[in-house]
């Protein structure tokens, strides 16, 4: 075949999308950034401009029916390309549904504050390892207090790490449903209507259970600071930095969702499976056409 593609058809029109962007301005935001990106960011914006265009190759499809063709390119297949987790985030919203209890459910976030949000920003592994397992214990805790719950409940936990203004915002969203079991595993304890666990409590358990295993990841020298931040890697100073979180109250988010769980789960799938912000796919056309991949590689 002759001719360079940039779209994932090349006999079709779409909106604009990431890739465009990449491709347009990549370059010069790269040099803007010199210093600032990762190898990892560096590697996902070169996946997302190469994604189904001439550089990764492709195959031609043709209909059995009317014999039209179109080229398709070959996908990137990065978990952060948009185009390429649309099949997934379905399978996942699908797997996640088929989880879902008929009783009431909640939607509980926990965020950290920005003092800290600026220690995940650099400790990214090791601090939302340490989000998610103070969130899970926290609610375990606190819904087996007989003074709250006296229940074994579960959850879905999916992490956010940038805000609706594109800030570096880290934050878990959870869906729980409003009870669980008795110490036995014999009797479902239902929650009180409408109101799942004490936020205040929740927030203040939150807060300790997070900062002490912080601390603990610093001493054991899991956490490492550079630039503006450097100076925390002195035990010192670290402890000084934790002083204000200890004071102040944690977010700590519990209400349950109007529109129902299923509606909160296929919010949180968009994140856990970025998808295209402008659609692909061609309206069928009236007929029985149907296509087949033809082996005539590019």
């Amino acid at each position: 075949m002759t001719g360079q593609h940039s779209g994932v058809l090349a006999t079709e029109r779409r909106g604009l999308e990431v890739g465009d962007i990449f491709r347009r301005h990549g370059n010069a935001y790269r040099r803007a950034q010199a210093g600032h990106l990762s190898r990892d960011h560096l590697r996902v914006m070169g996946a997302i401009e190469a994604c189904r265009t001439a550089e990764l190759g492709g195959h031609i499809e043709r209909c059995a029916d009317c014999g039209e063709q179109r080229i398709a390119y070959n996908s990137c297949r990065n978990r952060h390309c948009p185009k390429c987790q649309g099949a997934t985030a379905r399978r996942w919203l699908e797997e996640r549904q088929s989880d879902l209890l008929p009783v009431p459910y909640f939607h509980v976030v926990f965020t950290l504050p920005a003092s800290i949000a600026e220690i995940a920003y650099q400790n990214k592994a090791v601090v939302y390892g340490i989000l998610f397992k103070a969130a899970a214990q926290t609610l375990a805790t606190i819904a087996a207090d007989r003074k709250h719950l006296g229940a074994r409940i579960g959850h879905i936990a999916v992490l956010h790490s940038w805000g609706q203004n594109l800030s570096y915002h880290p934050h878990l969203h959870c869906i729980v449903p409003g009870g669980g079991l008795s110490g036995d595993g014999r009797e479902w304890i239902a929650c009180k209507p409408g109101f799942f666990l004490p936020v205040r409590v929740l927030s203040r358990l939150f807060r300790r259970l997070f900062l002490e295993a912080l601390t603990a990841a610093h001493e054991a020298g899991e956490l490492q600071f550079f630039a503006g931040l450097a100076s925390l890697n002195g035990s010192q100073a670290f402890t000084a930095h934790l002083g204000p979180p200890r004071k102040v109250n944690w977010v700590v988010y519990a209400k349950r969702p109007f529109a129902g769980p299923k509606q909160v789960l296929a919010y949180l799938a968009r994140y856990t499976h970025p998808l295209p912000g402008s659609g692909l796919h061609r309206k069928p056309r009236k007929g029985r056409c149907h296509r087949e991949q033809s082996p005539d590689i590019l």
